[in-house]
């Protein structure tokens, strides 16, 4: 174990399913009823953004590696894009931020846009997989 946490990779990955297990936990939380955290609703609000060559919604994909609130409640969206050169680089991070404030709650949302580390089709979910035939 304590080779993994010096090994870059691999630190990379753990923080990635903590991350998919934060969000889906959110997603869960949502799903059981109630009005929901206000986490739960901007995730609710970021799967409405699809992306628009492939017929699954963003967070499904595995692009959105997190998001944060602040006590103010500002938003701020970490995501990535399939490829660096895709072709809705400009578009899909504004779609998301008007997507995120559609929540009544929300005071300001900001959108950084990363590659690293890189999106691969591992980031998607089961559920993504399975609707693309990829299971």
């Amino acid at each position: 174990a304590s080779a993994d946490a010096t090994d870059p990779v691999a630190r990379a990955e753990a923080e990635r399913r903590q991350r998919e297990e934060q969000l889906a936990e959110s997603i869960a939380s949502a799903a059981a009823g109630g009005a929901g955290s206000l986490k739960d609703k901007v995730i609710a609000a970021i799967q409405e953004v699809y992306d628009p060559e492939i017929p699954v919604n963003i967070h499904e994909l595995g692009l959105i590696y997190d998001v944060t609130i602040d006590d103010n409640k500002n938003v701020k969206v970490t995501m990535t894009l399939t490829s660096p050169a895709c072709p809705v680089a400009q578009e899909l991070p504004l779609e998301v931020r008007r997507a995120v404030e559609t929540v009544p709650e929300v005071g300001k949302c900001t959108v950084e846009l990363t590659f690293d580390p890189p999106w691969s089709q591992e980031r998607m979910s089961e559920a993504a997989r399975l609707q693309l035939g990829l299971l």
